[in-house]
């Protein structure tokens, strides 16, 4: 059973940066979409990026398009990072990783596939 694993979160200052981690485990690192989600107080979660462990593919919601986020993913340490610069007060959320067995489909079709959740870290973006 995939388990996944967030870290990095924390107290940010607008305009810095902040590099989440979610460590996968449980279950080969290959083969895996790993997606990004978030939730800030009082509003639904959302999708906010996403990347195939095997192939590399990669997505950004079109909210995020230009908007200062990277995902990349580190086979040796069954890890994918998400790099998020210039942060505003608006990213203020729980941001959670989550996973499932690729399929031909890209990792962004589908949301609702996500089956193995972490428990996600806080991000507080505040002066």
């Amino acid at each position: 059973q995939l388990q996944l694993v967030e870290s990095g979160g924390g107290l940010v200052q607008p305009g810095g940066s902040l590099r989440l981690s979610c460590a996968v485990s449980g279950s080969t690192f290959a083969l895996k979409d790993i997606g990004w989600f978030r939730q800030a107080p009082g509003k639904e979660r959302e999708a906010i990026s996403c990347i195939s462990t095997s192939r590399g593919a990669t997505y950004y919601a079109d909210s995020m398009k230009g908007r200062r986020l990277f995902v990349s993913r580190d086979a040796a340490k069954a890890t994918v990072y998400l790099q998020m610069n210039s942060l505003e007060p608006d990213d203020t959320a729980v941001y959670y990783c989550a996973g499932r067995e690729s399929s031909y489909y890209d990792c962004e079709v589908g949301w609702d596939n996500y089956n193995y959740w972490g428990r996600g870290t806080q991000v507080t973006v505040s002066s």
